[in-house]
């Protein structure tokens, strides 16, 4: 049984965001909070949110053990951008574009 948790408009860009995603992808679930605990990126903090709240998720609803979880499937998907408008000399305007993210988190257990 699939449990998943998605955490939608974080304001990190993709591509940051699946530099961390891409490390934790087919791990243990254990294995990949300690993982997400002592790096040192933005991108951990929310990712661990995700993925904790995929572990509630999977013991309230579906009754698994954590133990035999392991992170199925990561994926950043990217969100709407923000769109600002920066002065500059001579009455000009650089826009600047903030992005933001949609993270999902799908954990399964281990097929023994």
């Amino acid at each position: 049984m699939e449990a998943r948790a998605i955490a939608k408009y974080k304001r990190i860009s993709p591509q940051k965001a699946r530099l961390v995603a891409d490390v934790i992808r087919r791990r243990p679930a254990g294995e990949a909070l300690t993982i997400l605990d002592v790096m040192p990126k933005k991108a951990a903090r929310i990712i661990k949110k995700v993925l904790e709240s995929a572990l509630a998720n999977a013991v309230e609803n579906y009754n698994l053990d954590v133990d035999s979880l392991y992170v199925k499937q990561i994926y950043v998907d990217q969100g709407p951008q923000l769109k600002r408008w920066h002065p500059r000399a001579m009455g000009r305007a650089y826009p600047i574009r903030h992005q933001l993210s949609h993270i999902t988190v799908v954990l399964d257990e281990f097929n023994i």
